[in-house]
């Protein structure tokens, strides 16, 4: 299976809250098979700088050769790349939609979405049913007594699509940490979804939503558990999980999206090396 790696387009950009912005993308080529499935990663190639546009690594028979030849491309013109969820895929349409945490001027993705306009170019890498989990995802939720999903802002895109695909009579309980009232987002769902959001006013990163865990009294049976996030209050909630309530660790699908203080660009710390291989072993 190829993976697609495409230059796409801005078309549109809205400020769903006051603190991230839903931008559209047509895309060049797109297979009409992906993009349509919940919960799927992409990469999007940011432009050096006195770049219109960025250069892309060659296509490759291989879905993971296209990181060998990322790497390939000089480091003076290496795009810049990092990791998103695709929101949503515009039924009949090559339109893609990425929502963007700003977070400031500091990381070059949070930077070009404050600037963002309808013209500007990206590269997209993916995304592709090979990093799309809804068959586990929904048996897993299905065989479980409720389900919970939990994260903070950078997890919502992922989780709003999560919700939309379990079924009528699911029991969802969805916790989400943003950084105030406003950054609020309605979430659609057929299932039996209840929301608690949790909002930092001011606290580091995290640590609502870490103490919500260690103070809260879970519906009785067995869940099936989601969380993703800033990586730090992954590992620590996920322990919480196992250690104090008692939930298998294979009842646990968890990701950390970001890490406090370092970027995708800085090495994976000893605790991150821990939690992907027992991300691979889980699987």
């Amino acid at each position: 299976m190829t993976l697609p790696v495409t230059f796409v387009e801005v078309v549109e950009v809205r400020r769903i809250t006051p603190r991230t912005a839903r931008i559209a993308f047509a895309a060049e080529e797109l297979p009409d098979t992906v993009g349509t499935a919940p919960d799927q990663q992409l990469k999007l190639c940011f432009p050096r700088p006195g770049q219109r546009e960025p250069v892309l690594p060659a296509r490759q028979d291989d879905p993971m050769g296209w990181y060998q030849a990322y790497l390939a491309i000089p480091e003076a013109e290496r795009p810049v790349m990092r990791s998103f969820t695709l929101r949503r895929r515009r039924p009949g349409t090559r339109l893609v939609e990425v929502d963007f945490v700003l977070h400031g001027d500091t990381g070059p993705a949070a930077a070009w979405a404050l600037r963002a306009a309808p013209g500007d170019r990206l590269g997209m890498v993916g995304p592709s049913a090979l990093y799309a989990p809804p068959v586990a995802f929904t048996e897993a939720a299905a065989a479980a007594d409720w389900v919970l999903l939990a994260g903070d802002e950078t997890a919502l895109p992922a989780l709003a699509t999560l919700v939309e695909a379990l079924p009528e009579g699911e029991r969802v309980c969805a916790w989400i940490e943003v950084a105030d009232r406003a950054e609020r987002q309605d979430l659609e769902s057929r299932a039996d979804l209840e929301v608690e959001w949790l909002y930092r006013d001011g606290a580091a990163p995290g640590t609502v939503l870490t103490e919500a865990f260690r103070d809260a009294v879970l519906p009785e049976g067995e869940p099936f558990v989601w969380l993703a996030g800033e990586a730090g209050a992954v590992r620590t909630i996920r322990r919480h999980l196992v250690e104090r309530q008692g939930v298998p660790k294979e009842n646990i699908d968890f990701t950390g999206y970001w890490r406090h203080r370092l970027t995708q660009d800085d090495a994976p710390t000893a605790e991150d090396l821990a939690d992907a291989q027992e991300r691979v072993a889980g699987y």
